[in-house]
């Protein structure tokens, strides 16, 4: 099966924290899923990174990319179609970075990974 990681989850499975939870480390260590890797968490971190609000040991360029091959994550481009998704969906979150995540998972019928509460409020599946 496909799924779709939050920002958070692929970084709390890259430290090994222990927010993740338990469904969610089986889900990606099977070898049999597919898990993707949204350039919008890509664009999340980098943005954050750069303005002191989420820290990251090392260079985010390198990093990023050494773990997503690392894990063997498939990267999910944004496309247009994501982006024109995003204005159909209801406004309960505001973060724009979660904003697209949701309509990749819409458009790819994607679960996400995810603890955020207001993206489960979204229609997607969601896994945690």
């Amino acid at each position: 099966m496909a799924y779709l990681l939050d920002t958070h989850t692929f970084l709390w499975w890259i430290t090994d924290d222990q927010r993740l939870s338990q469904p969610v480390r089986e889900i990606i260590r099977a070898p049999e899923n597919e898990v993707y890797f949204s350039v919008g968490s890509a664009w999340e971190i980098a943005i954050k990174a750069q303005l002191g609000r989420m820290e990251f040991s090392g260079d985010p360029v390198e990093g990023i990319s050494h773990q997503i091959t690392a894990n063997g994550f498939s990267v999910l481009p944004i496309g247009v179609d994501h982006a024109l998704q995003v204005f159909r969906l209801p406004l309960l979150h505001r973060d724009p970075f979660d904003r697209i995540l949701v309509a990749q998972s819409q458009r790819h019928q994607l679960p996400l990974l995810t603890a955020d509460p207001l993206i489960a409020q979204y229609d997607v599946p969601v896994i945690w």
